[in-house]
């Protein structure tokens, strides 16, 4: 699904100023690339128009919270496993690569450790590892991916929850560069 709204190169006022002002089919467009879960769409749409970035950001973590477990898998479909980029090229792809850009993977040993890791997650918890790499580095990526594998299944699933919101919120309104 493709998207004219460039959100993730906007300041946070604009991103809201340009999500109060697009048609109703663009901001969804746009929305379901931060996080595609309909229902969230829908309620994130349904607030409009948005006084200001905080109000935004605000409107976005609550109508996320809680996601249902379709939810979170539909959502994670979505997502490349962390130290991987996309093979495609549209607008999900985009964002995953850009926020990912710290996550070096030119180190053989950092690239190594984040494979395995990342297929334990997998096994342990049959779901792709996300966690909002904007911001954080390799090793910090590693870090927390190494911590989330002692969770048990509902604290992690209340884990992958927070990040989703963390990664809609940061997509949605333009502050990737703030991560």
């Amino acid at each position: 699904m493709e998207s004219s709204f460039r959100i993730a190169e906007s300041k946070p006022e604009i991103a809201t100023a340009n999500l109060n002002a697009t048609s109703e089919t663009e901001a969804a467009r746009t929305l379901s690339l931060c996080l595609d879960v309909p229902r969230w769409v829908e309620e994130v749409l349904s607030a409009r128009p948005f006084a200001d970035a905080q109000a935004l950001r605000l409107t976005i973590q609550h109508a996320a919270a809680p996601l249902t477990a379709e939810e979170v898998r539909r959502a994670l479909a979505v997502h490349p496993r962390i130290g991987e980029r996309p093979d495609t090229h549209n607008a999900s792809a985009e964002f995953a690569s850009a926020e990912q850009a710290g996550v070096d993977i030119t180190d053989a040993n950092i690239e190594q450790q984040l494979r395995a890791e990342n297929m334990d997650y997998e096994r342990r918890f049959g779901q792709v590892f996300l966690i909002r790499a904007a911001g954080r580095d390799a090793r910090a990526v590693l870090d927390a991916l190494h911590s989330r594998l002692g969770n048990d299944p509902a604290t992690e699933a209340a884990v992958v929850e927070h990040e989703l919101r963390e990664i809609a919120e940061i997509r949605a309104t333009g502050s990737l560069g703030d991560a």
